[in-house]
């Protein structure tokens, strides 16, 4: 095969990944940029602000993104897994000594279990009811919170998880856009030695068959 149309089938093929990558970067930028833009329409139609930076407690003083985003409105995923993790996952915590919103409820059964049997003693302790009562309405009020603190935090990490894919695929793109430009400018240089090489130039081609006959020596 002749050096040049070598040179010539890689180049092509080569501009044909090029193409290719450029492409992919392309689309990996658009959904980038749509997981990016959606993600802060989302976050900022919360309308939620970090607490300022004098407002702090010392406990939220321990998270270090707490006091860097203090003050800021939520906007973008690392903020959502911030504000959800080390704000609302704090306060979770610290609102039925540690208890979920599902242990919660096993934990308002368990006094009701207790207000139905002191209910049956005769005669009733009704100051032991009237406290089992006001732990029950307090329990209730911190599993209401419980679930609306849990939920908030829910749908913030998978903002965050959504943010994450955006970041991401910019990661990808960026690649992409390397390998093409690379493809690129190495199928150029194929072109250009292809142009010059000589016409006549073959690559691998098979040496000539040696002939077995002795040369005959003739006396003169």
């Amino acid at each position: 095969m002749k050096r040049r149309t070598l040179d010539i089938m890689f180049s092509v093929g080569g501009l044909a990944l090029a193409g290719l990558h450029i492409v992919m970067g392309l689309v990996l930028t658009s959904n980038a940029n749509f997981a990016r833009n959606y993600t802060e329409d989302q976050l900022s139609a919360q309308n939620i602000s970090f607490k300022a930076a004098d407002k702090l407690t010392a406990e939220e003083q321990q998270a270090a993104c707490l006091v860097e985003y203090a003050g800021q409105r939520l906007r973008t995923g690392a903020q959502a897994e911030c504000y959800a993790n080390e704000y609302i996952g704090l306060h979770v915590k610290n609102t039925a000594e540690g208890r979920t919103y599902a242990s919660q409820g096993d934990f308002v059964n368990g006094l009701k279990a207790q207000l139905a049997a002191a209910q049956k003693v005769t005669p009733p302790d009704q100051a032991a009811i009237a406290d089992l009562n006001t732990k029950i309405t307090a329990a209730n009020a911190a599993r209401e919170t419980l679930f609306k603190g849990e939920t908030l935090r829910g749908l913030l990490l998978t903002s965050y998880g959504f943010s994450v894919f955006g970041t991401k695929g910019g990661q990808a793109a960026n690649v992409a856009y390397g390998v093409g430009a690379l493809m690129l400018l190495l199928s150029i240089a194929g072109l250009v030695h292809a142009y010059r090489t000589p016409r006549t130039k073959t690559f691998a081609a098979p040496e000539p068959a040696l002939s077995n006959s002795q040369p005959v020596l003739v006396n003169a």
